[in-house]
């Protein structure tokens, strides 16, 4: 049986990044019927179809796993190539990553630094909720994802990173505002509040498990940016939920004050990526776990 034809992909790859037939066709020096033609033996190989024909273009579930599988080989090919050769690799490993907006905020690039530093690495860190990252995974759009799920999907480990604590902060002239007779229900219902999109699920829960409210109750911005929380909370036009790690100083400065002392809720958070690593990938599995194990709670 014939295997794949790496032309076929690396033309699909083309295709998306340059989003038309016509720029593809430049980039890789050939017509644009003949990157067609490649996009179509792949279909054709695959009995399924890889791109959706639209604009923009975009890739079926089946081009985006595609290209996590693309992606891998071309990191291993670039690993493993310099040494057998004995040229120096000229350019960089790019590593793909799902994380939280938090643990980017906090953790993660501190805990990445080091090899940012000495290795010829090129990272692409693509932020979403806790419960989505592990989907990017699943799809093969990233090589490993931070996630709130400890089970592992098929061909991937799951290794325990530590734990989050989230606090509800506002700045003093808020929480004065408004709940200067404590955090109620009814506070609730007339304070601002700051999440991450509509399916915030931390902040969903908040509000349901321990007030009885609904998130459509209150007033609620939406903002995918944690700096931007504490930015919000800062100004005085929000409370929000926010990891203590992050609002430390805020905290001791005074700028911002936990509205409900001796309260938070806690988020085990876990590194998934792919079994049988090496190179370049260990290395960063090694960074992430040493980094979060010294830095999170446990």
């Amino acid at each position: 049986m014939r295997g794949l034809d790496y032309k076929w992909i690396e033309a699909l790859e083309s295709v998306i990044s340059q989003g038309s037939f016509e720029r593809a066709a430049s980039e890789l020096y050939i017509s644009q019927s003949a990157v067609s033609q490649r996009v179509k033996q792949l279909e054709k190989f695959l009995a399924k179809p890889v791109l959706i024909r639209e604009k923009p273009l975009r890739l079926t579930t089946t081009g985006k796993k595609l290209m996590g599988f693309y992606h891998r080989v071309q990191m291993l090919e670039r690993e493993v190539l310099p040494e057998l050769t004995n040229q120096e690799n000229a350019r960089p490993i790019q590593v793909f990553i799902a994380t939280n907006a938090d643990s980017l905020a906090t953790w993660l690039l501190p805990a990445l630094t080091p090899l940012m530093k000495q290795k010829k690495v090129e990272f692409n860190l693509s932020v979403d909720l806790e419960s989505r990252t592990l989907e990017k995974l699943k799809k093969g759009e990233v090589t490993g994802a931070i996630s709130w799920e400890p089970t592992s999907i098929s061909g991937c480990e799951s290794q325990y990173l530590g734990r989050m604590d989230y606090v509800c902060v506002a700045n003093p002239d808020f929480a004065e505002r408004y709940f200067a007779e404590g955090v109620t229900r009814e506070a609730l219902k007339q304070a601002p509040a700051v999440s991450f999109d509509q399916y915030d699920e931390m902040h969903h829960l908040f509000l349901k498990q321990h007030f009885n409210l609904s998130p459509e109750s209150i007033v609620h911005h939406h903002v995918a940016s944690s700096e931007a929380f504490v930015n919000l909370a800062l100004l005085g036009v929000a409370y929000c939920l926010i990891p203590r790690l992050q609002i430390a100083q805020e905290l001791e400065q005074g700028r911002l004050v936990d509205l409900i002392p001796g309260f938070q809720l806690s988020f085990q958070m876990y590194w998934h990526h792919w079994q049988l690593e090496s190179g370049i990938l260990q290395q960063v599995t090694q960074a992430i776990l040493d980094y979060s194990h010294e830095k999170l709670p446990k």
